[in-house]
């Protein structure tokens, strides 16, 4: 579709986004079934219900429009899933997956955060109202998933990442000597 108004941009993020929403429908339910953490599975669950609403406003968005809110694919989002989905294939420590499907699943967050504000402000631009609600509300939901995910992060999954020895154990490196004031190095 060419795009030679802003109206057109509007509707190509709109299918974009739509597209977007199909695609992380598709990959929550794997995501869940490889986190170990209970809250960590209920989280995905809960974002899975939530990406259906959101992919149903779109849809809203797009009958208003006169479009369909298919015809296109996120080729961003497919490679942010493909990405993440390396998380899911590798062995190793499940406290550790969880915490590289945590970062997969934020990177997805952000990359949703970006493209609705960007759709939010186009609606604004061509005066859709009801659309510039519909897409805040996804946008404030999108924010408050990307919060959750931090605190599951910080709160249970990377410190329980952290007491695992693997093959090898890490000790954090002292500070280099570029690192040190000159008083300590005289000590």
């Amino acid at each position: 579709m060419p795009l030679n108004s802003l109206h057109d941009l509007y509707v190509e993020n709109i299918q974009d986004l739509h597209s977007a929403e199909q695609q992380i429908l598709e990959a929550l339910p794997k995501m869940a079934q490889k986190a170990s953490h209970s809250k960590l599975r209920d989280a995905f669950a809960h974002h899975r219900e939530q990406t259906q609403q959101q992919a149903r406003r779109l849809e809203e968005i797009a009958k208003r429009l006169g479009i369909s809110a298919e015809g296109k694919t996120c080729k961003g989002m497919k490679g942010l899933i493909e990405e993440g989905s390396e998380a899911l294939k590798e062995d190793g420590d499940p406290e550790v997956r969880d915490a590289a499907l945590i970062g997969a699943a934020q990177r997805v967050e952000h990359y949703e955060i970006a493209a609705y504000g960007c759709a939010r402000t186009y609606a604004n631009a061509l005066g859709l109202d009801q659309d510039v609600s519909v897409l805040q509300r996804t946008l404030d939901e999108e924010g408050e998933t990307d919060k959750l995910l931090t605190k599951l992060a910080e709160s249970i999954v990377n410190p329980d990442a952290e007491q695992t020895t693997g093959e090898r154990e890490f000790t954090r490196p002292s500070p280099s000597r570029s690192q040190t004031t000159p008083e300590e190095r005289a000590r």
